[in-house]
C-alpha cells in the first residue's frame, strides 16, 4: 500500500527535521521545502495528500502560498503559526486552508489532525464518488438510485467532474472536454450546461449541493 504523502514547507530546519522524522516514524512519506518561493512548483511537482504550511516563509509567505495553491490544489492544508494572533478562523477559511496548529508543535497533535483532515477529504470523496455513478461501457448515468437521461455534452461535463471529485475543474477543462462533441463552447454555453445538469441533479437551488461554482476558477463535484 502506498504511504500517504505530506509536503511540509518551513524553514526552519530544526522544526522540519524533527516533524519529518516524527512522521515518518507514523508511517507518512515526507517532502520539505524551506523555501516560499519553490512551494507552489513543489506541489505541483509530488501532488501531495496533504501539505502542512508555515505562515512565515522566505520568498512567499504562507498565506501567499495557500490562496495560490487552492487553484489547482484541492487537498488538506494544514497551517502552522507561531501565534494564535497571527490567524483567526475567518481568515483561515479565506485562505483556502483546512485547519490550523500553533507553534510549538506537539507531534501527537499533530498526527490527529493529520489523520483527522484526510479522514474527511476521503469521506467526502467516497461519498460524492458512490451517490453519483457513471458507466463507461453502456454510457449510463444514475444519481442516488435514478437513472439520469443527459445530453451528449452534459454527460461529457458530468463525467469530467465525477472523475475528479472534489477537485476544481476549470470552464477551459470544459471546453475541452466538449471538444468533438459541441462546437458551441464558450464560457456562458458552460455555465449553461452547468446549470442544465443541476436541475437534472436536483441541485438547482443554492446553496448548491452537488456541483459547485468556485468563484473565477471553475466548477466543483461535491456531496458533503
Amino acid at each position: 500500500m502506498d504511504k500517504t504523502r505530506i509536503l511540509l514547507i518551513e524553514d526552519d530546519a530544526e522544526i522540519s527535521r524533527l516533524t519529518a522524522m516524527y512522521l515518518d516514524v507514523e508511517g507518512y512519506q515526507v517532502a520539505v521545502i524551506d523555501d516560499g518561493s519553490l512551494a507552489l512548483a513543489a506541489i505541483k511537482r509530488t501532488k501531495p495528500d496533504l501539505i502542512i504550511l508555515d505562515l512565515m516563509l522566505p520568498g512567499m509567505s504562507g498565506i501567499e502560498i495557500c490562496k495560490a495553491a487552492r487553484e489547482f490544489y484541492q487537498q488538506p492544508i494544514l497551517i502552522l503559526t507561531a501565534c494564535d494572533d497571527d490567524i483567526s478562523e475567518v481568515s483561515l477559511l479565506k485562505m483556502g486552508a483546512d485547519d490550523y496548529l500553533v507553534k510549538p508543535l506537539r507531534p501527537h497533535v499533530l498526527v490527529a489532525r493529520i489523520e483527522a483532515l484526510l479522514r474527511r477529504t476521503q469521506t467526502n470523496q467516497a461519498a460524492a464518488a458512490t451517490a453519483l455513478t457513471i458507466s463507461e461501457a453502456s454510457n449510463k448515468v444514475t444519481f442516488q438510485g435514478k437513472l439520469l437521461t443527459l445530453t451528449g455534452s452534459e454527460y461529457e461535463m458530468l463525467k469530467l467532474l465525477h472523475k475528479n471529485v472534489g477537485k476544481v475543474i476549470s470552464r477551459e477543462q470544459c471546453c475541452q472536454a466538449l471538444r468533438g462533441i459541441d462546437y458551441d463552447f464558450s464560457n456562458r454555453s458552460i455555465d449553461m450546461r452547468i446549470s442544465a445538469l443541476r436541475k437534472k441533479l436536483g441541485d438547482d437551488q443554492m446553496p448548491y449541493q452537488v456541483i459547485t461554482t468556485i468563484r473565477n476558477q471553475g466548477y466543483k463535484l461535491i456531496n458533503e
